[in-house]
């Protein structure tokens, strides 16, 4: 038994600080008591969701080395990143919110006074080493300690490209507070967090920092840091309620029903920051396409179009098969089709859901032609008017309708 525990020890030892650690102790027995964990696993809401890609390895190497469409996923020439300056982030936002996204899925919002870091990933790679895994494809709009001093950290899920241990020991520094799905908090104790500072959710769980109220909701994905992922640490999205405004994180996740939930719950939101990238056909139960993405908003907001939608989850790491401008043109244009409005903001570029959103598509001038661009839908035309057109008006419609396609 002696030489059991050493080997395992040891092991513990030799496990690379990127992994984490597993839950154990008292949080583990939380973890075992959640209504959300089954079978030694979390379940996902709606029911079971496929967290394998649907293909073989040969399939993957085939796609991934393709000479023709490997160029398109990442971007021609230098992402136009907006340098934030601390001028910009340190005058109070003058209707009371104001967002900054710093490129994936990482969010600064400044939310009735108080400073909320999203998804804080600061890293070169979303990895769990130096020297491979998805390299960024932009820099970061500003150096973290340029950031300025913020009230609390949240985190959505465990993967490399939302949790950065390089981030989270330079936040450990800080006097921040830290905001965290259920068993999440074994890796920020590993890292130098103390357990004071965290506070660590199960899904409909709330906690208050300042005048803030911030809520963890259901999300259908998956996590794992290391060589085995043992569904241990919850994923979330997250609700950050203040006295005048409100705003939604999704982190990742595949579209399901419980967004309609969320919104009676929680919304209507002035603002969704919504995961719209690294989508696949061979994934399609734990992240979003763009149309998906803006139903899920929709869904929030009560069935009707309010509010901003920012899409995150894109442009900054080459995470799927797709072109690399594909989120950001067919959000766009699926956003369009409803009549929602759609801040699309240059990485480090801050702005308030109340005044003047930012609706440039900077990516067009360092994108590659995408293959298959958005299919509108054929526009509907009344008897009446049909009556008052010529037949080659209507034939010119038809045929600039195909074009499209």
């Amino acid at each position: 038994m002696t030489g059991s525990r050493s080997s395992s020890s040891g092991l513990r030892a030799l496990r690379p600080a990127a992994f984490g650690a597993d839950p154990s102790g008292d949080r583990l027995a939380r973890i075992h008591r959640s209504p959300h964990f089954k079978d030694g696993i979390f379940q996902n809401p709606g029911g079971h969701a496929s967290t394998r890609p649907s293909a073989s390895m040969l399939e993957f190497a085939k796609l991934y080395f393709d000479k023709d469409q490997r160029p398109r996923r990442a971007p021609s020439g230098a992402i136009p990143v907006h340098a934030t300056t601390l001028a910009d982030l340190a005058r109070p936002a003058a209707t009371g919110l104001r967002l900054t996204w710093l490129g994936h899925s990482s969010v600064l919002a400044e939310i009735d006074g108080q400073r909320v870091l999203f998804d804080p990933v600061w890293g070169e790679r979303c990895s769990p080493f130096p020297f491979a895994g998805p390299k960024r494809l932009h820099p970061v709009p500003l150096p973290l300690a340029a950031l300025g001093p913020v009230d609390v950290v949240v985190i959505s899920h465990d993967h490399y490209d939302h949790l950065d241990m390089p981030t989270i020991k330079a936040l450990a520094g800080t006097d921040t507070l830290f905001a965290v799905p259920l068993g999440v908090g074994a890796h920020l104790e590993r890292w130098g967090v103390s357990a004071d500072r965290l506070r660590e959710l199960d899904w409909h769980e709330a906690t208050k920092v300042g005048g803030l109220t911030l809520t963890a909701t259901p999300a259908r994905h998956f996590c794992g840091r290391g060589l085995r992922n043992t569904q241990h640490t919850l994923w979330a999205s997250w609700v950050v309620a203040g006295e005048e405004h409100r705003i939604y994180h999704s982190g990742d996740t595949g579209y399901f029903d419980g967004f309609k939930d969320i919104g009676a719950a929680h919304g209507p939101f002035d603002a969704t920051m919504i995961q719209i990238g690294a989508y696949s056909a061979y994934w399609p139960d734990i992240h979003m396409t763009p149309e998906e993405g803006v139903r899920a908003h929709l869904d929030l907001q009560g069935g009707t179009p309010h509010g901003v939608l920012m899409p995150i989850h894109w442009g900054t790491f080459n995470l799927a098969f797709h072109a690399w401008a594909e989120p950001g043109e067919w959000t766009r244009d699926a956003a369009e089709e409803v009549g929602q409005v759609v801040a699309s903001p240059r990485p480090g570029e801050p702005f308030e859901p109340a005044g003047q959103v930012p609706t440039d598509s900077w990516w067009r001038s360092v994108s590659h032609p995408i293959a298959h661009p958005w299919r509108r839908p054929r526009p509907m035309v009344s008897a009446a008017a049909a009556e008052e057109r010529s037949d080659e008006e209507c034939v010119a419609i038809l045929e600039s309708t195909e074009k499209g396609r």
